[in-house]
């Protein structure tokens, strides 16, 4: 059985400009590894236009930063994940996390269903227009 992945991006903030966060089974996976004041990656570094992005995958495994503490990934780390794809199926695994705090699952997602919620989201730039 395939994990499902939902990516959302949460508007600009008084500390942030728009940032992306990740239910995988319904769960934030952020909020899970790092606490309620944790924070995603910043949308436009992840949604890249035009090239291939970073939460893709490939044939050899990506590490991606997915989230960070509310204090910065500066002070404590960042949360971070090897993406990697294998034939039909993007895993998400060896997990990096800030502070020692326990460690996400292994995540296996069916390589289209993958890339449709890439798509989805990088579809709908409204977080890139200038306010």
């Amino acid at each position: 059985m395939f994990d499902r992945l939902e990516i959302k991006v949460l508007p600009p903030g008084p500390r942030y400009v728009a940032q992306l966060r990740f239910w995988v089974n319904g769960e934030d996976v952020v909020a899970g590894a790092v606490g309620e004041g944790g924070r995603g990656p910043y949308a436009s570094a992840v949604l890249l236009v035009g090239e291939r992005g970073p939460l893709e995958g490939s044939g050899e495994p990506w590490r991606v930063e997915v989230g960070e503490p509310d204090c910065t990934g500066g002070c404590c780390g960042f949360l971070s994940v090897a993406v990697q794809r294998f034939g039909d199926v993007v895993q998400w695994s060896d997990w990096q996390v800030p502070k020692g705090e326990g460690a996400p699952l292994e995540f296996h997602f069916e390589a289209g269903a993958y890339d449709a919620e890439l798509a989805r989201v990088g579809a709908d730039r409204w977080w890139s227009v200038p306010g």
